[in-house]
């Protein structure tokens, strides 16, 4: 019996169900999968096979409630972009570049505006999304280590592995039993550095941040200089509530605000070339606070990892403690609040922005904090 308050993505599991009322599910039967690798026939087929191998894993049974939906809703979103990735080349080969990542991005989309999910629960189904096919592949990474440990940062490498043994038992093709031993050595590899179904430890977060942004580093190393100065970055869509949460927190600090930029030198938001102009003089603002090794507010969208790692890359050129503050509000008031703002963003804009969001994770900064109603 499903517990109370328990999130679930769907009350109704029939396969008929999910493909009439879910377009994301519909169009899985319609994509092609490579015969050496997915005899079985396309995403539609492998999708419920994998649904199936999974509930049928004892290390699944064993899972409470709550996290059981979790993962039968990853298996469900897995290949859930391989709709938007897939490509059959010339010698008849198919694949789908770029799968795993956009479908973080989708799946992400799906349960902010679609089927709305509970943050934590939500996010955790991206990064299963995002990562699903590591198990298979870390060994073929250029540092298969840090591959491990950047995502042991985000994801819960226990239920990877599971999502992973799932997915190479929902399908059928010859080189199963050496995909399967290749997930045994993924977890043998997350026990050796101490991440099996738990965050990868750092003496603290200056620590992680060095080994993160340095080649061949010693996770174990420490880093005797401490940052100088602290930078506090915002990041959240446009009318989430970034200027009320600064003006509650940090109203004694300096503030770099792209939005007051772009007013006081008549940019619109829709301005490409304007907006670069704002954005190099918020830089240049931030430089001078960081020379003076004084601490201040960032604020702005920064809704994109591309766009943090930018301005956290410059920040930490002057040995800066990175703070990011992420701030979300639901998809519907979201839009409410956009409508009160001075700088009022137009919707077509706004429907593009929710589409780039990349959520904040501690891979990318000293902390982070998630201030989501």
């Amino acid at each position: 019996m499903k517990e109370v308050n328990m999130w679930t993505i769907s009350e109704n599991k029939s396969w008929d169900y999910l493909a009439t009322n879910y377009d994301w599910i519909k169009r899985m039967r319609d994509i092609p999968q490579d015969a050496r690798h997915h005899a079985e026939g396309n995403v539609d087929i492998h999708t419920q096979m994998v649904i199936a191998a999974l509930i049928s894993l004892p290390e699944y049974q064993a899972l409470d409630a709550q996290t059981q939906e979790i993962m039968w809703a990853a298996a469900l979103l897995h290949d859930v972009e391989k709709a938007g990735t897939t490509e059959i080349l010339a010698d008849g080969s198919i694949v789908s570049p770029g799968h795993a990542r956009k479908g973080e991005m989708t799946t992400r989309q799906i349960l902010y505006k679609e089927l709305p999910a509970p943050f934590a629960i939500r996010e955790q189904l991206a990064k299963l999304v995002r990562f699903h096919g590591l198990p298979l592949w870390v060994f073929q990474k250029p540092d298969p280590v840090k591959a491990l440990i950047i995502a042991a940062l985000q994801v819960d490498t226990r239920l990877l592995a599971m999502l992973a043994k799932a997915d190479v038992l929902g399908r059928i093709c010859q080189d199963q039993q050496e995909l399967l031993y290749r997930i045994e050595c993924f977890e043998e590899l997350c026990k050796e550095q101490q991440c099996w179904g738990q965050a990868p430890y750092f003496a603290n977060p200056h620590a992680r941040m060095h080994y993160l942004q340095k080649a061949a580093t010693d996770r174990s190393y420490v880093p005797f200089e401490r940052p100088k100065v602290k930078v506090v970055i915002m990041s959240g869509l446009p009318g989430a509530g970034k200027d009320t949460y600064v003006q509650r927190n940090y109203k004694d600090w300096p503030v770099v605000s792209l939005d007051a930029i772009r007013i006081s030198m008549k940019v619109a938001p829709t301005d490409k070339s304007g907006n670069g102009r704002v954005i190099q003089e918020a830089k240049e603002q931030a430089r001078v606070h960081l020379r003076n090794q004084e601490s201040f507010v960032w604020n702005a969208t920064n809704i994109t990892h591309s766009m943090r790692e930018q301005l956290i890359s410059l920040c930490l050129q002057y040995t800066a403690e990175i703070i990011v503050i992420y701030i979300e509000v639901p998809y519907k008031v979201l839009f409410k609040q956009n409508s009160a703002r001075e700088a009022i963003v137009p919707a077509a804009v706004m429907q593009r922005l929710v589409h780039k969001l990349e959520v904040p994770d501690l891979t990318e900064a000293h902390e982070v904090v998630y201030a989501v109603s």
